[in-house]
């Protein structure tokens, strides 16, 4: 498959939301859950223009996934990276990190951060990023926590 990762157009925001749905939907989490998440999943216009949002497409452009990169300075977030479910171990992941990862050293950053799903700390892992703590919310009434993980630009790919 050739894939072609290029800067996210603001007309394509419903497809980039269909996919960052799609995604955390594929792990099971309840409906319930999925909709108290649709603010952070979804993916606006102007989040388009003010970020730095790449998606990947295929040959047909099709859209497959993307990633946003959030913050200035030294430190980055990774404030979004999404495949869609049937593109999953084609290895679209891991060109959206890589590309992420290469661009935040174009920024000029020394330090990426990662909010992870705990279902994504592995695949993170798996490319060098390391956790560095635990981030704590509530959800429906019960403590929610989530990997914080840190990819180092100065010693990563």
């Amino acid at each position: 498959m050739t894939v072609t990762i290029l800067r996210a157009m603001p007309g394509q925001t419903s497809r980039l939301t269909q996919i960052a749905h799609s995604a955390k939907s594929y792990w099971g989490y309840p409906a319930r859950w999925i909709e108290l998440w649709h603010n952070q999943l979804t993916v606006t216009s102007s989040y388009v223009r003010e970020h730095e949002v790449y998606a990947a497409v295929d040959r047909d452009e099709t859209l497959l996934g993307f990633y946003a990169l959030a913050g200035a300075g030294d430190k980055l977030i990774l404030d979004h990276l999404w495949v869609q479910p049937s593109s999953f171990g084609a290895g679209i992941g891991r060109l959206l990190f890589e590309h992420a990862m290469a661009r935040a050293r174009e920024l000029g950053a020394k330090t990426v951060e990662i909010e992870s799903d705990p279902h994504a700390e592995g695949f993170y892992q798996h490319l060098g990023a390391v956790t560095i703590g635990e981030v704590s919310y509530e959800l429906e009434g019960q403590p929610r926590l989530l990997p914080l993980m840190a990819y180092s630009l100065e010693t990563g790919l």
